[in-house]
């Protein structure tokens, strides 16, 4: 009997060990609101409140205002939390009746139920999210699960910028800009929102990190001339320019960033002459390019090189979700971008009427340049309202460029799904018999659920000056 009882006692000891520790491993964190901006920048189509599993208590989400889609200038709404473990949400949409919902990505496969006009489902894993009711993509509902803070520099080391919750704004004078100096540390709290662009010039060794926002800025970063620039978890609202401006710098580290943006030449991440680059868990909703690699562009020279792309959900209102090639440097033979790598993406949209900036993957390959090794991996396209899946062109660009492209060569698509409307014919053409594109081979392209076996299957033409173009 002892021995049983000491049987039962252990087994009780090491179940109330494994209760206690899943407990203490769930962890809800809610952001506060700068109560200068309380009500300007909220949105009331949605009432969002969120628990940890297993609580009985909801905590409220701020409900952000944030500008989508340059040609209808709607209002869409963006929610964000840090949690660990799993947590359920509860979204109840404030005017007109539920029908229908879709919770995009659809790669997600995200389960719900609806009661009442409330959408309830749970997450077990950070995630970046667009809820989408009856059918609505241009007032929905952006929820940024993000992971728990990994760091919370002191407020005293006086490496580190910080910025509190609340709204902060540059000096008087300062033109909307916030200077960084090399071996900075730059931190926006959670509720911190900042009214200005931050600057890296010939800088080196700088971190922004946290999870505040930037709001109405020239730019959201501006790294020139730089070294070992890095961001992590902040989020863009509506830049006049681009979320990231990059020109002749190297080792940029870009993870959990967040964009919207509505006006022209409203890019989210654009890099010039830029290389060694890894891009991680982003999503990015803009009215025009939301990733677009260039080499040589005004005061930036040089080649772009070594790109690694991962997990990032591309959502264009207008222009290109991915853009590689434009612009570059006709003063001499010509620069080169090659080895850039793209894997596990989700492209929600692309909407552009001008054939001349449409592919959800395009190439315009200008200015002398010459683009090669390539990879598009494991990439999901929802839909396209106006556009082309793929655009691989050698072309002198009157518009922009000043010479035709030197070529395209070895790139692969391997693992493409798209599920949407009939898109417009995707193109695959060559400027002459010099400037040519060989070597481009397409593997599992699926298209609307059945696998393509020729150009045809794709919707692709093949057009002059190109060779050694594989399906399979």
């Amino acid at each position: 009997m002892k021995y049983k009882l000491i049987i039962i006692t252990l087994s009780s000891l090491l179940l109330f060990i494994f209760v206690s520790q899943n407990i203490q491993a769930q962890k809800l964190v809610t952001y506060p609101i700068p109560q200068q901006v309380l009500y300007s920048l909220h949105k009331d189509d949605f009432t969002v409140q969120v628990k940890l599993s297993g609580e009985k208590e909801w905590q409220d989400l701020y409900e952000y205002k944030v500008p989508v889609d340059m040609d209808t200038k709607s209002e869409a709404s963006m929610v964000q939390f840090d949690f660990e473990g799993k947590v359920e949400l509860k979204v109840k949409k404030n005017n007109g009746v539920v029908n229908d919902v879709r919770i995009r990505p659809l790669s997600n496969k995200i389960k719900y139920k609806v009661k009442d006009n409330i959408i309830c489902f749970t997450l077990d894993k950070p995630s970046k999210l667009s809820l989408e009711v009856n059918g609505d993509r241009l007032n929905n509902l952006h929820i940024f699960a993000n992971a728990l803070e990994k760091e919370i520099p002191n407020i005293d080391d006086p490496n580190v910028v910080y910025f509190d919750a609340g709204v902060h704004k540059p000096e008087e004078g300062s033109e909307d800009i916030f200077n960084i100096a090399s071996n900075q540390t730059v931190y926006l709290a959670p509720g911190a929102v900042v009214q200005g662009k931050f600057v890296c010039n010939k800088v080196e060794n700088v971190r922004f990190i946290g999870r505040g926002i930037i709001l109405n800025p020239h730019r959201g970063f501006e790294i020139t001339y730089s070294n070992n620039i890095e961001i992590d978890g902040i989020t863009v609202i509506n830049p006049t320019h681009y979320t990231v401006y990059g020109g002749q710098s190297s080792n940029i580290k870009i993870n959990n960033l967040k964009s919207f943006s509505t006006k022209g030449w409203s890019d989210g991440i654009d890099l010039m002459s830029c290389s060694e680059v890894t891009i991680n868990d982003i999503f990015m909703r803009n009215s025009d390019d939301c990733i677009a690699i260039y080499t040589h562009r005004w005061d930036y020279f040089g080649d772009a090189r070594n790109y690694n792309i991962t997990n990032a959900i591309l959502w264009a209102d207008i222009a290109h979700p991915i853009n590689i090639g434009l612009h570059g440097d006709t003063s001499f033979e010509g620069n080169t971008v090659e080895n850039i790598h793209f894997s596990n993406i989700d492209i929600l949209e692309q909407d552009e009427d001008d054939r001349n900036y449409q592919g959800c993957m395009a190439l315009s390959v200008s200015d002398h340049n010459l683009v090669q090794n390539l990879s598009f991996e494991n990439v999901r396209i929802e839909n396209i309202q106006e556009g082309q899946l793929f655009n691989l062109r050698v072309l002198y660009n009157e518009k922009y460029s000043s010479g035709p492209g030197r070529g395209i060569k070895n790139i692969s698509f391997k693992n493409i799904s798209y599920n949407g409307n009939e898109p417009n014919p995707s193109i695959i053409e060559g400027y002459s018999s010099d400037k040519n594109i060989d070597n481009v081979k397409f593997e599992n392209i699926i298209i609307n659920g059945r696998r393509a076996k020729t150009a045809e299957d794709i919707g692709l033409k093949i057009g002059k000056f190109t060779k050694n173009i594989t399906i399979k």
